[in-house]
């Protein structure tokens, strides 16, 4: 299978693009995937968005977000759940075998409190998901976004959280714009096999413009792509390959010009 054959327009990447703009816009490049943001999905309903993904013969790489789970109170922690059930309910619907778990922020000083919480909340949808078919993806994020987004900030951490369930329900995301840095990377890479469930890439502008809103596409910035992606293969992964670009100014561009772009950038830095 080619690179192209695997490669997946994550939603955010167009993000001005509704959610039928981003599926015509992969018919038009010939991009067989489709990574999908749920609050897109959202905007036609879970059951008219499979239906708008099936009749143009693509299919989703993932469906974002599940998690978030630290808070203050059980009933927050318990409405989050809930909220997680619900993305995996969607994803079954869109034909989706993957939900991405952003595993959120500390509520407090509490770090190893809000990592306990984490593995209790991913617990609980475990036979969710295996009811429903569906994967649970744990990303780690940049320490830098720690306070905004997540406590499970190295792939080592995530390698240890998912390996508390089975392998058939829980794995780990690999985003490069989130791991690239970590001396420990390609040894968590390793042994990641068998677990990994996605491969996300963009690239690290230097200086970096914004830490949210400043991935830069493939190849305009200081990332080893093709070394982590080699690893990635060497775990066994033959996935779908995400372009996931967060940046105000590609936002801007016309999507049919981002996507061509990225096609190239794919075939030319992995």
């Amino acid at each position: 299978m080619s690179l192209l054959d695997r490669l997946s327009l994550n939603q955010i990447t167009t993000q001005r693009w509704d959610l039928q703009q981003a599926v015509d816009g992969c018919v038009r490049h010939e991009v067989p995937w489709i990574g999908v943001w749920r609050e897109k999905v959202h905007e036609f309903g879970a059951e008219h968005s499979a239906r708008l993904i099936r009749d143009a013969g693509l299919k989703v790489s993932s469906v974002c977000r599940g998690g978030f789970f630290p808070a203050a109170t059980a009933a927050e922690r318990k409405s989050r759940i809930d909220e997680s059930r619900r993305a995996i309910e969607e994803a079954a619907l869109l034909g989706a075998s993957t939900v991405v778990l952003v595993c959120g922020p500390p509520f407090d000083k509490d770090l190893a409190g809000a990592r306990t919480m984490v593995a209790e909340g991913i617990a609980a949808l475990v036979p969710d998901a295996a009811s429903h078919k569906i994967k649970l993806g744990i990303e780690p994020l940049h320490p830098m976004m720690l306070g905004q987004r997540s406590v499970i900030c190295t792939l080592a951490e995530a390698n240890d959280l998912a390996a508390q369930f089975p392998a058939e329900n829980v794995g780990v995301i690999v985003d490069v714009f989130h791991v690239w840095w970590d001396p420990a990377l390609y040894t968590e890479i390793a042994r990641a096999a068998g677990r990994i469930l996605g491969f996300h890439i963009s690239d690290w502008a230097e200086p970096l413009p914004d830490i949210i809103y400043g991935r830069a596409m493939p190849g305009d910035g200081i990332i080893d792509l093709r070394r982590i992606h080699h690893a990635v293969a060497d775990a066994g992964y033959r996935g779908p390959i995400e372009v996931e670009i967060l940046n105000t100014a590609i936002w801007e561009r016309p999507g049919d010009e981002v996507l061509s772009e990225m096609k190239g950038r794919v075939v030319e830095h992995l």
